[in-house]
C-alpha cells in the first residue's frame, strides 16, 4: 500500500478500523445508523511539515501506528477498492499503546 501513495508534508493515510455489524446487546446496525469509525492504522506518512525557518518537523507518528483521530477529520477515498482517510497529522488525537 505505501509504495502505491505517498503523502505530502505532515500528512499520513489512514485504514479506519472495521466498524461494528452488531450492538453488544445482540441488535444489527443498519449502515445508516452507523457511526464513522475514528480509529484505524497508518498505513503511510509523509516527511513532516516546514517550519518557519525551513527546517522539516518530524513526525510524531509511523506507519503501524493504531490512532484515534477527530470524527470528521481527514478526506475519505479509495485506492484498490480500500477504503482510506488522508488528514494532516495534527487531526490525530492520541496514538493507542498496545
Amino acid at each position: 500500500m505505501a509504495a502505491k501513495i505517498e503523502p505530502l508534508g505532515d500528512r499520513v493515510v489512514i485504514k479506519p478500523s472495521p466498524k461494528e455489524e452488531v450492538s453488544k446487546g445482540g441488535i444489527v446496525i443498519p449502515d445508516s445508523a452507523k457511526e464513522k469509525p475514528q480509529e484505524g492504522k497508518i498505513l503511510a506518512t509523509g516527511p513532516g511539515k516546514l517550519d518557519d525557518e525551513g527546517k522539516r518537523v518530524p513526525m510524531e507518528v509511523k506507519v503501524g501506528d493504531t490512532v484515534l483521530y477527530s470524527k470528521y477529520a481527514g478526506t475519505e477515498f479509495k485506492l484498490d477498492e480500500e477504503e482510506l482517510v488522508i488528514m494532516r497529522e495534527s487531526d490525530i488525537l492520541a496514538k493507542k499503546i498496545l
